[in-house]
């Protein structure tokens, strides 16, 4: 009786007896210490925020001209796009004065992410290959100039077409 007791109360405390004794074996665990350390090797030099920083600025810019390109369809108003190295900005011609001639922006315009000016700004080091000219998009989605630039860095540059406004890679 007091052996049964000692392992009823063994197994009450987690503990193990005999052969019910389980767990890792010392050759299965420097396996697998020896998988992961491989891994670690092919793996962690392929890791460059760097690169990440660069694909994210790359997209988030032609996004926010897409989006520029349909506000101004949709509002039937002059969205003007300014750069500076690292940032893009949106505004908007609030009082519609570009009909007449006047080519002002002075308004700022509403991201996509809800944020006033709509713009994006680089992270880290990246930055545009040069600063890229400001340019419009008219009522119709047509841009004031055809532009083409690209993120330093990045495999594809980014154009917009003159005649329709059409922004892609």
């Amino acid at each position: 009786m007091p052996i049964e007791f000692s392992r009823f109360r063994a197994k009450r405390l987690g503990l193990c007896l005999g052969k019910e004794q389980a767990g890792f074996t010392v050759i299965e665990l420097v396996m697998v210490m020896l998988l992961v350390g491989i891994l670690a090797v092919f793996v962690a030099p392929r890791f460059n925020p760097t690169d990440f920083n660069v694909r994210a600025f790359h997209d988030q810019t032609r996004s926010l001209l897409r989006y520029a390109q349909k506000s101004a369809v949709a509002q039937r108003r002059t969205v003007c796009v300014t750069f500076t190295s690292t940032q893009a900005t949106l505004t908007v011609d609030a009082d519609r004065s570009s009909v007449t001639g006047s080519s002002g922006c002075e308004s700022n315009l509403t991201g996509p992410d809800g944020n006033t000016p709509g713009m994006v700004t680089a992270r880290g080091t990246v930055t545009y290959v040069g600063v890229p000219a400001a340019f419009r998009f008219d009522a119709l989605g047509q841009a004031s100039a055809a532009q083409t630039f690209s993120v330093a860095g990045a495999a594809n540059s980014i154009t917009v077409e003159l005649a329709t406004g059409y922004v892609h890679e």
